[in-house]
């Protein structure tokens, strides 16, 4: 049985909220990822019960790349919620769908899924299992670090954080944003924008072209 790269994900608490707010800006923010990142998925993010989606991806790189899309795309579309993920490294039976993954079945769905469900239990909201266990270890260590950084981050922060990940010059996000250069300056430290991006040079260092 072939094994792929398996990336589901729920939405944290969402029975908190209101479910026609969130089922929209959830579809708008996986239509989103799924156009920009169409090249990184066999089957592409899909929706399934509301406040979960599912995917099979291309590689570990891919993986990486779309959990960090789908959390900036948050950002930058300022959308309220935050997801847990899971991406595993398991078997799939059945054929896949370039349009939709769904319909599928295979030990390595309900084994992510399971590894979705155990991080409930867990402040972690990012678990990978791959294939070498040694790679497993240190991806979901780079993500708690990356996970400290994002989820200290509020929403009313959004507009200046997006700017800072489009241009890493705090000159040119004051311009942009009409704000004082001091005052964006203090904003890119107090927000760790340095430590987010050098965390994510992490991730692609440690992936490199590993599939």
């Amino acid at each position: 049985m072939p094994r792929r790269y398996i990336l589901m994900a729920d939405v944290i608490q969402s029975t908190q909220m209101s479910a026609p707010d969130l089922m929209r800006d959830f579809k708008h923010v996986a239509s989103l990822v799924n156009r920009r990142s169409a090249g990184a998925f066999h089957s592409p993010i899909t929706i399934t019960l509301g406040d979960e989606f599912q995917s099979v991806v291309q590689s570990l790189k891919s993986g990486a790349d779309v959990i960090i899309h789908f959390e900036e795309a948050t950002i930058s579309e300022g959308k309220d919620f935050k997801l847990r993920y899971a991406l595993n490294f398991g078997e799939i039976d059945t054929p896949l769908s370039k349009k939709a993954a769904y319909g599928m079945l295979g030990p390595g769905l309900l084994e992510t899924r399971t590894f979705l469900g155990r991080l409930k239990n867990s402040r972690d909201r990012f678990f990978f299992r791959l294939e070498d266990p040694n790679l497993t270890e240190k991806m979901n260590m780079i993500f708690r670090l990356y996970q400290m950084v994002v989820d200290a981050w509020r929403q009313k922060d959004y507009p200046v954080i997006a700017e800072f990940l489009k241009n890493k010059d705090y000159k040119a996000v004051a311009d942009t944003l009409k704000k004082d250069r001091s005052l964006m300056w203090k904003r890119e430290r107090s927000l760790n924008i340095a430590a987010y991006l050098t965390i994510k040079d992490l991730i692609h260092k440690e992936i490199g072209t590993r599939a």
